[in-house]
């Protein structure tokens, strides 16, 4: 009996990406900005960090649009003491991520999803993973098409 790779799906909707970008890698200034957002009791959801290239690195996360004022009023008091940091917003997103406890042991799940997608237009802005999940940033507007798209090709019920 074969199993299903991917059993649902979730969706949340008014969801905002904010990146750093020419952060040093510094972890402690690092724990400082995420101390700082969580002390305006802010939820950040999809963290992502790159490599360190010449000793800065970029930082995405997202959280709800309604905490992006707090946070971005939480962000500016980096701003002006970190040298060159830039602070990219881009809201108008939904959180599309589908679940399944077996993903894990087929391969081939990641390729799946990201090939409906793509035949869609879809883009995706920012990706990440467990053993059993897959979350996906896409614009507010594709947000009925991947939901439509991904259960079909996973064959789940509506």
């Amino acid at each position: 009996m074969s199993q299903k790779p991917v059993t649902s799906i979730d969706v949340t909707y008014n969801v905002s990406l904010i990146t750093l970008d020419n952060l040093p890698n510094d972890i402690k200034l690092i724990s400082e900005i995420f101390t700082s957002i969580a002390n305006e009791g802010i939820s950040i959801d999809m963290v992502s960090k790159s490599p360190s290239v010449k000793g800065n690195t970029t930082i995405s996360f997202s959280l709800l649009y309604d905490d992006l004022v707090k946070a971005m009023s939480s962000l500016n008091k980096f701003n002006e003491h970190v040298h060159n940091l830039s602070i990219e917003i881009d809201s108008f997103n939904t959180k599309f991520c589908i679940f399944g406890k077996n993903m894990k042991d087929i391969p081939g799940v990641a390729a799946r999803l990201f090939t409906v997608l793509a035949s869609e237009g879809i883009e995706v802005k920012l990706v990440t993973t467990s053993e059993s999940d897959i979350s996906c940033l896409i614009d507010e507007k594709d947000a009925d098409k991947a939901c439509e798209s991904v259960k079909k090709e996973f064959s789940l019920e509506e």
